[in-house]
């Protein structure tokens, strides 16, 4: 049996309390200890306690002196500085992948796609998310820079805690696959301009729903003005 190294249990409780957040089972403004954590998880305060410090530093949570953690609420200015950070990173990365994609990544990006397919056909919304990330995320790869799929995974991390979605609300998931269609077939033809004029139409699309549908009060535009600084004309 191989003994679990202290750093993969940190990891592991970090991926329970972040996926708990997400899925609202942690609520936003809850409070609690980290004591109560570890014994829900059934692990010591140690590991517990590293979780919270990365997932703070995130902007998932915040300790309070003498009181515990709490649960943070993505606002909407959270959402208009996380679409607009997403616009700046992804924009240009995904104008540098279409230039030096490989084959075996061009491969991997069409594998995610075909999955987005099937699953948009199966209206399984769960699953077509997964595979969306992973499609980023090798455009992201194939631009040469690794850390980028990580921040980005981390900033839709932070939407997701919002509880908003487009897919099945504002937009069909047949939709949002044929937006990432377009993306897929300019990468393919190692059109550099197209691929990052897709890529920030896809993006600035899927802000403008989520603002406007969010029920704290319709579109905002502050975070789509950092669009036109990237327009590849």
């Amino acid at each position: 049996m191989r003994t679990i190294r202290p750093d993969s249990l940190t990891r592991q409780v970090y991926e329970s309390i972040r996926a708990s957040i997400i899925r609202g089972e942690l609520a936003p403004g809850s409070l609690h200890s980290v004591q109560e954590l570890a014994d829900v998880l059934g692990v010591s305060r140690t590991p517990v306690r590293e979780a919270l410090i990365d997932l703070s530093t995130q902007g998932m949570v915040r300790f309070e002196r003498n009181r515990g953690v709490r649960i943070l609420q993505t606002s909407l200015h959270d959402l208009e500085e996380i679409f607009a950070l997403r616009l700046l990173l992804e924009v240009p990365a995904a104008y540098l992948a279409a230039e030096q994609i490989t084959d075996a990544a061009l491969r991997s990006l069409r594998k995610e796609f075909a999955a987005m397919e099937r699953a948009a056909a199966a209206e399984n919304e769960p699953t077509l998310m997964e595979h969306d990330r992973k499609f980023h995320g090798t455009i992201l790869e194939a631009s040469g820079n690794r850390r980028l799929a990580g921040i980005v995974d981390r900033l839709r991390d932070l939407v997701l805690v919002r509880g908003v979605s487009t897919a099945g609300r504002s937009r069909s998931l047949g939709s949002i696959v044929e937006e990432h269609r377009e993306i897929l077939g300019s990468i393919e033809r190692r059109e550099s301009a197209a691929t990052a004029r897709a890529l920030r139409e896809h993006i600035l699309h899927t802000a403008e729903l989520l603002l406007s549908q969010d029920p704290e009060g319709g579109a905002r535009s502050g975070a789509v003005r950092w669009a036109d600084l990237l327009r590849f004309d």
